[in-house]
């Protein structure tokens, strides 16, 4: 962790904050010692403040076999290049501090006096006035780091081995069904709604043991003992099937299906959420490591959002271990040490669930609109009752005009129809000469219109008749 060091009128005071989990890997160092550095730097800057002068703390707990001390000249390497950093940045690194095993050593002053080679003990804690007042007020201790980490770090059990077949079953089915982009919005719809399950799920047992505080901040933040945390999720684990859990895992892998569980961060879903978060981080076994970026990401955002920054960071650098290039992971992680208000992204979320909510609606009654524009003729004469009332203009100029070749009304009043006695006769083809035969009937009332039709026809039935 850095902390910014300000001088105002000769007093000090605490600025910024940047704290990321070490690497594992010591080659990661260097771009980490640098990624932290610009974060504070350049973030107390943008808040009108460069800082005087940065104070560095490296805290690890000791492997299994080894020392405290062992642990401080293994991250000496880490505290160097953090000074490096700063100081390329016109900052200065007035004390780098390593902590482990309750005893801490100064990388900074190379006096034995003050600075024992096997370290300064810490003081015990919880004997400050403020831990007293704390206690007083009704506070719970809050558990260490390595006991936040124990609840996201991923299975070492032998329940570990069947995760990882579900895991490798699921993939096989599942990975082409996200790369393809018909089939995607259906995963994702898919995903989201076994996530509700299990998280009502998560919901219905804490009602049903009868704990407290479901829904609260203290619920939320986990502010409970150790021991209780332990069983609490021990319970969430066995509410998860292998096949439940390897399928969020995978289906939290697209981007946005992540983005819309992350509007899970406010009200009764905030704590089932974070659970499930929790639950599906510890799962992410074997190979599968890199995949708990996402769920590692969407439980530090829950924490920030429900004002438990300690957790928060604590996931965030998890997220950013398993996945150094996470983007989600590391502007969460920055905008957290830099100490915004998570209000500003809670409202970009709920405008985003409004819009979807909106879009949805609209889309949902265009396709109902369709359906009905849609219907067929019978339908329409069905629901009308009567054909005649139900058809359209159209449908009833069609049936005119099939009708009037088989009408035989008047002559007289119909200008160019038959007569009633000839309704029957044929007109006769045209002579060779084109000349009109003399039984074709003409049109009442004008002695030409027998012969105009003749001669029309002659001109297209004529030619036919020499060709023959």
């Amino acid at each position: 962790m850095l902390a910014a060091l300000h001088d105002r009128d000769g007093r000090g005071r605490f600025g910024g904050r940047a704290r990321l989990g070490i690497p594992g890997n010591a080659d990661d160092w260097a771009s980490v010692a640098r990624q932290l550095t610009e974060g504070l730097v350049k973030g107390s800057e943008r808040r009108g403040a460069l800082p005087e002068s940065i104070v560095a703390f490296l805290c690890q707990d000791p492997k299994d076999g080894e020392s405290a001390r062992e642990v401080m000249e293994r991250l000496r390497p880490l505290a160097q290049l953090l000074r490096t950093a700063c100081g390329a940045l016109d900052v200065p690194v007035i004390e780098a501090l390593c902590i482990s095993d309750g005893r801490f050593w100064s990388y900074c002053c190379p006096s034995e006096q003050c600075c024992p080679s096997d370290g300064t003990p810490m003081g015990l804690p919880g004997t400050s006035v403020l831990a007293a007042a704390a206690t007083y007020a009704g506070l719970q201790i809050r558990g260490s780091l390595r006991e936040f980490r124990a609840r996201l770090i991923p299975w070492e059990t032998a329940a570990a081995l069947e995760q990882e077949s579900a895991l490798n079953a699921v993939s096989m089915a599942l990975i082409p069904r996200i790369l393809d982009d018909e089939s995607r919005t259906v995963v994702a719809t898919e995903t989201l709604d076994l996530a509700h399950r299990v998280m009502r799920r998560f919901a219905d047992s804490t009602s049903a043991a009868g704990a407290p505080g479901v829904s609260g901040v203290s619920a939320v933040s986990g502010a409970a003992s150790a021991s209780g945390a332990l069983s609490a999720d021990l319970r969430d684990d066995e509410l998860l099937c292998h096949d439940e859990a390897a399928t969020l895992i995978l289906g939290l892998q697209d981007r946005t299906t992540r983005d819309r569980a992350a509007e899970w961060m406010e009200g009764d879903e905030a704590g089932p959420a974070l659970r499930l978060w929790r639950a599906l981080a510890r799962r992410c076994v074997g190979p599968y490591g890199e995949h708990a970026a996402a769920p590692l990401t969407l439980a530090g955002w829950v924490a920030w959002s429900s004002g438990d920054e300690l957790e928060a960071r604590e996931a965030l650098a998890m997220a950013l271990g398993a996945d150094p290039g996470y983007l989600f992971a590391r502007l969460l992680h920055q905008a957290c040490n830099e100490g915004l208000d998570p209000e500003s992204i809670r409202r970009c979320l709920r405008k985003e669930r409004v819009d979807r909510a909106g879009a949805e609606m609209i889309a949902s009654s265009a396709s109902s609109a369709s359906s009905a524009s849609s219907a067929s003729p019978e339908s329409l004469v069905d629901a009308g009752g009567a054909s005649g009332a139900a058809s359209t203009p159209s449908t009833r100029v069609a049936s005119r005009r099939r009708r009037k070749p088989r009408s035989t009304g008047n002559a007289e009043s119909r200008p160019g129809s038959r007569p009633s006695g000839t309704a029957g006769t044929r007109r006769p083809r045209a002579t060779a000469d084109g000349s009109p035969a003399s039984e074709v009937p003409t049109r009442a009332g004008d002695g030409t219109g027998g012969g105009i039709r003749s001669r029309r026809g002659a001109g297209r039935h004529g030619t036919k008749q020499g060709e023959t």
